[in-house]
């Protein structure tokens, strides 16, 4: 999921600022909460958000911890300021979601 940001859309800069704020997120938190891996999705990802959009983040952690998750997600949306909607990146999960994921994920 190392794919570049989207820069062919007109909302690139939300997209970044979004990425920068993910990326300090992971930078400062990430080894305490275990983040392996980070990445948006999704409307943000395809550089199309709009103001109702919700962010659409996957996460790899050394755990598999549903508190964790639900920890990472209200932080995030704290920082970013918009609903949040995250799915624990694994090797078995539903495969529709999985290739959405593949196709357009953008790590942090």
């Amino acid at each position: 999921m190392t794919r570049a940001p989207n820069t062919s859309h007109g909302s690139h800069s939300s997209q970044d600022q979004v990425l920068s704020t993910l990326r300090q997120f992971k930078a400062s938190q990430g080894d305490a909460l275990g983040i392996l891996e980070l990445g948006i999705f999704g409307s943000f990802a395809r550089g199309n958000p709009t103001a109702a959009s919700d962010l659409d983040i996957y996460v790899t952690t050394r755990t598999p911890n549903p508190y964790l998750l639900v920890h990472i997600e209200d932080a995030i949306e704290d920082r970013v300021r918009r609903k949040v909607d995250i799915v624990r990146l694994r090797e078995r999960m539903n495969p529709l979601l999985k290739a959405r994921i593949e196709r357009e994920g953008i790590d942090v």
